[in-house]
């Protein structure tokens, strides 16, 4: 059931507000979500405003540069991200989210991120959603920081 939450990062200089659906909660293995220990809340830009915290944020990529890992450049904490499976949509990391009992967070999704292409075939097979060929998270995660007051 999606419900709006509001959650940060650990110093409170990002701050955001997004449409969550804690049902939709999903685990990846690949390196970067297995070190960070994210744990993964889909959502459409739309639903998703930054309220605080632009000009905090800094912008790890690697591989293909699609994925666009924000972190506030202050306390390291990585509140939301692009993700490359979907440089459309923005991943809210659930242990991030205000008043979240992060230890009985249980994922019902899985991403295989060690072997990514196979899954993220698999995942639109299953019905799940096709981004935009060719686009990087880059664009999503600028529209996201444009429409931030500060």
């Amino acid at each position: 059931m999606l419900e709006k939450r509001v959650g940060g990062c650990h110093c409170g200089r990002v701050r955001f507000r997004a449409e969550v659906d804690l049902d939709r909660l999903s685990q990846c293995n690949c390196t970067i979500c297995t070190k960070k220990g994210i744990l993964h809340l889909p959502v459409v830009p739309e639903a998703f405003e930054l309220l605080c915290g632009k000009h905090a944020l800094t912008v790890y990529t690697f591989g293909t540069g699609v994925a666009q890992h924000a972190f506030c450049s202050h306390c390291g904490m990585h509140a939301f991200y692009v993700p490359r499976s979907q440089p459309d949509r923005i991943t809210v990391n659930a242990r991030c989210l205000d008043g979240i009992d992060g230890p009985n967070l249980k994922p019902t999704q899985f991403f295989d991120g060690q072997h990514w292409e196979n899954a993220q075939r698999r995942r639109i097979a299953e019905g799940g959603h096709t981004p935009p060929a060719g686009l990087n998270g880059s664009i999503t995660l600028q529209a996201i920081l444009d429409r931030a007051l500060v």
